[in-house]
């Protein structure tokens, strides 16, 4: 019989040769998983409070405690309390959506506008808004 050469040694460096370990070291077994450095945080459940919500086939409009978030034909931008100057609203010409706009810190103003159909849903969304901004936002 012949003697089979030893396996190839693992990734990485491994422990050291015996003969170079140190005495008083515990054993460690030679693929130990790493410790990570830091936890990562775990997410900030977001505190219960009134959400306004105005949908169409392809814009959304959410506000609640964290923010309030635009979705644009699959696009979503999310703008949090603190870094939002303000929130204004209003009818579209036509009448027919809601057009709801964010002022950012900087001057930046974001806008989107959400169909209501039918039209008697806009003086809903008025209401509901306008309740739900004053929770958040009582100062304007």
């Amino acid at each position: 019989m012949t003697e089979q050469p030893p396996p190839p040694p693992g990734p990485g460096f491994g422990p050291p040769p015996p003969q170079y370990a140190p005495s008083n070291a515990p054993a460690q077994p030679p693929y130990a998983p790493a410790q990570p450095a830091y936890a990562p945080a775990p997410p900030q459940p977001v505190p219960a409070g009134p959400e306004f919500l105005a949908v169409d086939k392809r814009n959304a409009v959410v506000v609640d405690a964290s923010g309030v978030v635009f979705e644009l034909s699959g696009h979503t931008l999310e703008f949090r309390w603190p870094e939002i100057r303000g929130v204004h609203y209003k009818a579209s010409p036509d009448g027919r959506a809601l057009m709801v706009a964010v002022v950012h810190m900087d001057g930046r103003f974001y806008e989107c506008g959400v169909e209501a159909k039918p039209r008697a849903r806009l003086r809903e969304w008025f209401a509901q808004l306008a309740w739900v901004l004053g929770h958040y936002r009582p100062a304007g």
